[in-house]
This record gives C-alpha cells, sequence and structure tokens, in this order.
C-alpha cells in the first residue's frame, strides 16, 4: 500500500494529542513516500538539463527524458503527441490557450474550475448540466449552432466553413462536487462535429486512470501537487499540431535551436519550444514517479470512505451536501456541504483548533457553480434563509483513515 508523508500528532486545547486529519487533499495533496525518496535519491547528483557533457549533466538530462516518457505512456500518448512539462493544471491550460491558432472558439460550461474558465479568448460557456446526460445533450446542441444544421462532420480540429477551430474543454471529475462527468460521452459528440476536447484532469488523475484515449480527449492537463508529488510540476499532454504551429509559450535558452548574428531565430519544435529556461527537474521526476506507482493502485479504499462520509452528513440536521448531479452520481474523493446559519470560515477554524482536522473552506476558485450550489442546498433546508458566502469541503486520498472520517462527523455534530 502507498504510504504518504504526515505531520502525526497535533495538540488540542484540551491537552490532548491526535493524528492530524488532513482532508484537505484536494487542494494540496501529501507528499508520496516513494516520490520523497526518489527525488532525495537523486538530489546529490542535480545539475543541468539539455546543457553539459558532465556526469551530472548527462545522468540529469536523462531523468528528465525519462520522466517525460513515463508520463507519456501513462496517460497513453501516442506517436502524434507531446508531453510539455508545466507548472500546473492552470499553467497547462494557458499554454493551450496561447497555441491554439487564429479565431479559435472554446466552448465549455460555467461549472469550471477558474483555470478552465478564465484562458479562453473566445469562449462559449454552457450553463452547468443538472446531469450528465443534461451536460452531453447542452453540447450537441451548441455545436450544432456552431458549425450548421446539417453541417458533414470534419476531421477533428478543422473549423467550421464559416469559423475557426473548435475546441471543447471539459473538466473529468469537479472541483467542488467531485463528481465525475461523462467526458468520453462529451468527446464523441465533439468529435462529431469536428471539434478538439481538452480535459481538466486535475482531480481525476490521483483518483482514477487518466489516458487520453480512454477519455477521448486530445489533450489532458494534470498538476503534480495533486498526485502526491509537490514539487512544482504539471503537464500538458496531447496534439503536437498546434504546439509545434504557435509561438513559444516562453522565449528563451531552451526552446530557441539557433539565434544569428541579426538576431533572427529558429524555434525548436517538440516540447522543448513551451520549455523555455533551466527545467524543472526535480518536479519532473518526482510527478512522472507519482504518474507510475498511481497507475497500479486501487482506490476501492477510498471510495468507502466517501460513502461512509456521505451517508453520516446525510443524517445531520441542517448540513447539506452540494451536488450538481444526481445523489447517486460517481464521484472522486470529494464532498462539498454546507451549514447554512454557520460562518464557514469560523466553523473550519474551530474543526481545525479544536479538533485537528483540515479542511477547504471558500469557493474553491469555481465561483459560479459554488454559489449556485449553495443556493440550490440552501433552498432544499429552508427556502428563506440566505446562502452561505463560502461551502465547506471535505477531501479524501491516500493517507486518510476511517478515523479521520468519524471525527470530521462528530465534530460537525457538535459544532453545527
Amino acid at each position: 500500500m502507498l504510504s504518504v508523508l504526515s505531520p502525526g500528532e497535533v495538540k488540542l486545547p484540551d491537552g490532548r494529542s491526535v493524528e492530524f486529519a488532513n482532508l484537505d487533499i484536494a487542494a494540496t495533496a501529501p507528499c508520496l513516500t516513494t516520490v520523497a525518496e526518489t527525488v532525495a535519491d537523486l538530489l546529490p547528483f542535480y545539475g543541468s538539463v539539455h546543457r553539459g557533457a558532465g556526469a551530472l549533466a548527462q545522468r540529469c538530462t536523462r531523468e528528465y527524458d525519462q520522466a517525460r516518457e513515463t508520463v507519456a505512456e501513462v496517460v497513453g500518448c501516442g506517436p502524434g503527441d507531446h508531453v510539455v512539462f508545466t507548472r500546473n493544471t492552470t499553467d497547462a491550460l494557458n499554454l493551450l490557450a496561447h497555441a491554439l491558432p487564429l479565431g479559435t472558439t472554446v466552448v465549455t460550461f460555467d461549472a469550471e474550475h477558474h483555470a478552465n474558465l478564465l484562458p479562453w479568448r473566445r469562449p462559449v460557456r454552457l450553463p452547468a448540466p443538472s446531469s450528465p446526460d443534461a451536460a452531453v445533450a447542452a453540447l450537441d446542441a451548441a455545436l450544432t449552432r456552431l458549425t450548421g444544421a446539417g453541417t458533414t462532420a470534419r476531421r477533428a480540429g478543422a473549423g467550421a466553413a464559416s469559423r475557426g477551430p473548435l475546441l471543447v474543454a471539459v473538466t473529468a471529475a469537479g472541483n467542488v462536487t467531485g463528481e465525475l462527468w461523462p467526458v468520453a460521452r462529451l468527446a464523441e459528440v465533439a468529435h462529431r462535429h469536428g471539434a478538439r476536447i481538452v480535459v481538466d484532469a486535475a482531480q481525476l488523475a490521483p483518483h482514477a486512470p487518466a489516458r487520453l484515449p480512454d477519455l477521448g480527449a486530445d489533450y489532458l492537463a494534470l498538476s503534480g501537487h495533486k498526485m502526491y508529488a509537490p514539487f512544482g510540476a504539471g503537464v500538458l499532454a496531447g496534439r503536437a499540431d498546434w504546439l509545434d504551429a504557435a509561438a513559444p509559450y516562453l522565449a528563451g535558452g531552451g526552446a530557441s535551436a539557433e539565434v544569428r548574428a541579426d538576431f533572427a531565430v529558429r524555434w525548436h519544435t517538440g516540447p522543448a519550444r513551451h520549455e523555455a529556461g533551466t527545467p524543472n527537474l526535480l518536479g519532473a521526476v518526482a510527478l512522472a514517479t507519482a504518474c507510475r506507482v498511481l497507475a497500479g493502485e486501487d482506490h476501492a479504499a477510498e471510495q468507502a470512505l466517501v460513502a461512509r462520509f456521505r451517508v453520516a452528513l446525510a443524517a445531520l440536521p441542517h448540513v447539506e451536501e452540494l451536488r450538481l448531479f444526481d445523489a447517486a452520481a460517481p464521484r472522486v474523493g470529494i464532498v462539498s456541504f454546507t451549514v447554512p446559519g454557520a460562518d464557514p470560515d469560523d466553523l473550519g477554524a474551530q474543526l481545525g483548533r479544536r479538533h485537528g482536522i483540515g479542511v477547504r473552506t471558500g469557493l474553491f476558485c469555481a465561483h459560479p457553480l459554488t454559489r449556485r450550489l449553495l443556493a440550490d442546498a440552501t433552498a432544499r433546508i429552508d427556502p428563506a434563509a440566505a446562502p452561505a458566502p463560502a461551502a465547506m469541503r471535505a477531501s479524501f486520498g491516500l493517507g486518510t483513515r476511517a478515523e479521520h472520517v468519524d471525527r470530521l462527523v462528530a465534530a460537525l455534530a457538535g459544532l453545527a
């Protein structure tokens, strides 16, 4: 079984010590022990990547290139795909936004994390759907309008005759509710209309396989710090043509193949084109290690904890879960909820101070969706009540134990 680094016990005001219950894993996951050991083993040999002839440079170049190959294999890249190392999912999606051909229209839902809402230059934002079927139907209708009724299916990415290319941008697992989106079905609709699709896999990849062919995706973005590899690396993986045709994401050494005396520049193609500067070797190796070991992980225990918490939460009076789809919809280890009448920030602080529990409070970088869900959840409890200004979120993963879940439920029962 995989293990993570833990702060151990924390002391409470009453003098007791308890194991810290880290239930904020969806924001930043703890470090896998295997990842920490891999980075520690590499540190004595840390040196230049693709810049040097010495033993350290040669080893680090091999480690960096192998990390790219490992990620490519785990996410299912094909021969026409690139793996570009970025800082995180937000950076990866901004890189793709930078690389879009002129005139590209991006279709997304207003249920997205800000990382998948804000980078796009020409977005068509669809209302948050009430079910997976509704999401598929809404996307089909939107793409039909954009391409024109009866337009013959075109080669993916070619765009309609009167428009530029089309890109669908969607999450695989919501960071507010944890609900799984019907990505493969959305991809089928996108491709039928000649659009490409990029998948925000930041919350899926730590909990389940995130593979381009399985999702039907053209591009996939993920973050190391969500995958128990908190060393500042992320990935954009997917089709090479738009990336090779775009200007470098950053101009500088590494991206430039040649700078002539007149300062004319010949830029690299391939991942190096968008990885200017000294690469984040430790981040890339850490992320690749996490990808490799998580690929064989069984998440049944995590799913049991999610179910345990949701059943207990439903039994608490005046506590309501936030959800977009039906209550039975599958999800990863994320559950958000509201306690109308209670200050969420104060409640979260008390959970930490008095019970040794770490949760997240706020709007989770998904403000439009979270505010809507807060209003819906509050109306189910008391239609006359005003929604709370923020929600609470508990998220589970490696290192979460049943005692942590039960302690949170007991604390909420007392505090609420």
